[in-house]
C-alpha cells in the first residue's frame, strides 16, 4: 500500500496504517483482540491488546492471550516494525490472527492509537481492576469531599502498569497552566486525598475565593505553603501558594482565612 505524507500548512496529520488482532477461541465466536498502529515515516510500531481475557478464555489459552501484549513488543524491539509486520503476515496461527493494514490519519500517534482501540475493541468494564471511572472536576469534589451521591460519566481503561485502588478516578484537566506535564484536555488519574504531606505536590483544589470572584473555582496545580508561629508556640498556615508549571500563568496565592479544599492528588496522564 502506498502511502501520502503530508506536513505542514493547515494539514498537520500524516497517513498510517493500522490492523486489528483477532483471537479465535475454541467453540467461540472470534474475539478481536487489540489494534496496532504503524507510522511508515518514523517506523513506529506499537500495539494495544485487551486485557480481559480471564473473564473471555479459560486455562493456558487465557495465560497466553494475557502475555501476548509483551510478546509483541519484545518481538518488534528485535525484529523492527518492518520486519515484525512482515512476520505477522506470513504467519497464521489457529489462535491469533491480523487482518490486512488498512489506512488511518494519525495526529497524535497515542491518542489515535487509543481511538481505534475504543472503536474496534469491545472490552469488558472491570472496575478499579482496569477501569477508574470519569468524573468532571466538579462531580469528582461532591463525590469524594462532601461524600454526595455521583454517577460517573463513563469507565476509562488505565494502563497496565498502573497500580489501582477504589481511591482513584480520571478527570479532564483544561487549560494550560500545568503544561508541558499536563497538556490541555488531558484525562489524569487522581487519587482522593494526600499521602503524607501536600509540600510540593500537584493537586486537584477547590477554591471557594476564586469562585465567588468569578474564577476557576476547580484547579490542578502545585501545592505550596508557608507557615508562621502563632504567639502560643503553634506553627499554623500563613499562606498557601497554588504554583502554575507554566511560566506564562501567576501564582495563586490564598491568604489565611481564604477558603479552599485539597480534592486528590495527581497522579499521571492518561491521554
Amino acid at each position: 500500500m502506498s502511502l501520502i505524507h503530508r506536513r505542514g500548512g493547515a494539514d498537520k496529520n500524516m497517513m498510517g496504517e493500522y490492523s486489528l488482532v483477532e483471537a479465535a477461541l475454541p467453540e467461540q465466536l472470534p474475539h478481536t483482540a487489540g489494534v496496532f498502529l504503524y507510522d511508515p515515516l518514523t517506523r513506529r510500531l506499537e500495539p494495544r491488546l485487551r486485557r480481559d481475557w480471564a473473564h473471555i478464555a479459560g486455562g493456558q489459552d487465557a495465560e497466553v492471550l494475557s502475555d501476548l501484549e509483551s510478546d509483541f513488543r519484545r518481538k518488534i524491539d528485535d525484529a523492527g516494525a518492518v520486519g515484525f509486520l512482515a512476520w505477522m503476515e506470513d504467519t497464521l496461527s489457529n489462535l491469533v490472527r491480523v487482518s490486512e493494514r488498512r489506512p488511518v490519519e494519525i495526529g497524535d500517534f497515542r491518542a489515535t492509537l487509543n481511538r481505534l482501540y475504543r472503536e474496534h475493541v469491545p472490552v469488558k468494564i472491570l472496575p478499579f481492576e482496569t477501569h477508574l471511572p470519569l468524573f468532571t472536576l466538579r462531580a469528582a469534589a461532591g463525590r469524594f469531599g462532601d461524600q454526595q451521591q455521583v454517577e460517573e460519566d463513563g469507565w476509562i481503561e488505565a494502563p497496565p502498569d498502573l497500580r489501582l485502588a477504589e481511591s482513584m478516578f480520571v478527570g479532564r484537566v483544561t487549560g494550560r497552566s500545568m503544561e508541558p506535564v499536563i497538556p490541555d484536555g488531558s484525562l489524569c488519574a487522581f487519587r482522593i486525598g494526600v499521602t503524607g504531606s501536600r509540600q510540593g505536590k500537584r493537586v486537584l483544589v477547590e477554591n471557594f475565593g476564586e469562585s465567588e470572584a468569578g474564577g476557576e473555582r476547580y484547579t490542578v496545580k502545585r501545592y505550596r505553603s508557608e507557615k508562621m508561629q502563632a504567639a502560643d508556640g503553634s506553627w499554623v498556615h500563613d499562606r498557601i501558594l497554588l504554583e502554575p508549571l507554566n511560566p506564562d500563568y501567576e501564582t495563586l496565592e490564598l491568604r489565611e482565612g481564604h477558603d479552599c479544599r485539597v480534592i486528590a492528588e495527581f497522579v499521571r496522564v492518561l491521554e
